[in-house]
């Protein structure tokens, strides 16, 4: 009997021991891996399905932790910062991993039957100045019409509605309409020079104001002499009214005795 037991806790024993040992084991094993993976990092995908062409919002993502073996650089999503004013090209389903290749900017275009035309500053096309966004400006172009040379304002006051990214100014991307898209894309291949000035806008608008507050100036010694009372003449100047003379009766003759 002391026999049996001595022999059960001898295996007892011998299979803690084992237990332990698989264990040391196993974690040093998942601290290797671990290390060959390089640690973690949080990249953003779909808390919820997401359509295409519709901006994202913040309730629409979440994060997991994946290895960094396996996250690419300029592909993952690792700041939310990237998804601000962004819509996916495709849609997304719950669980979808964000890339971004999918994502793109949320046009700023002001109306749906404009369309945004790049004009990149080249060997033909010129920019007087520097201009952003918001600003206006006027397109002038140098052409040869009927072999003779013209230079003409070819667009006037253009909505300037996005730069490219980047620190240097390489050009814009203006917003027209989309039957004058096709035109401009056509002077910027043919024309043989084109200048972006940019226009100076509200001048116009006070000259307009200082116009049209003028004529107000010049009447109001009309209104003030019209509100003024007319002079009245004084008594000597009036003229005394002029009666007749009362007709003579003629002579009757006298009478004899």
């Amino acid at each position: 009997m002391l026999e049996s037991k001595r022999k059960a806790l001898i295996f007892l024993s011998l299979s803690f021991l084992l237990a332990v040992t698989a264990g040391i084991l196993f974690l040093v094993k998942v601290k290797d891996l671990n290390t060959d993976l390089g640690g973690r990092t949080k990249v953003y995908v779909a808390a919820a399905d997401i359509a295409s062409r519709t901006p994202i919002k913040p309730g629409q993502v979440r994060t997991v932790e994946l290895p960094n073996r396996f996250v690419i650089k300029d592909f993952h999503v690792t700041d939310v910062s990237r998804l601000v004013n962004k819509v996916s090209v495709v849609p997304m389903s719950e669980g979808d991993l964000i890339t971004e290749n999918v994502l793109k900017p949320i046009s700023n275009v002001q109306n749906e039957n404009n369309r945004l035309v790049a004009i990149f500053e080249n060997e033909k096309v010129h920019f007087d100045e520097e201009v952003g966004e918001q600003d206006r400006v006027d397109i002038i172009v140098s052409h040869t019409f009927n072999d003779q040379p013209k230079t003409e304002v070819f667009m006037k006051d253009v909505l300037v509605s996005r730069l490219p990214e980047g620190k240097d100014f390489t050009g814009v991307a203006v917003e027209v309409s989309q039957e004058d898209a096709p035109k401009l894309i056509h002077m910027q291949n043919y024309a043989e020079s084109i200048r972006i000035l940019k226009a100076n806008v509200g001048k116009e608008d006070q000259n307009q104001v200082k116009a049209s507050a003028a004529p107000v100036e010049e009447t109001k010694p009309a209104e003030e002499a019209a509100k003024q009372p007319a002079p009245t003449n004084p008594p000597a100047a009036q003229q005394q009214e002029v009666k007749p003379a009362p007709a003579q009766q003629p002579a009757q003759p006298a009478k004899t005795n």
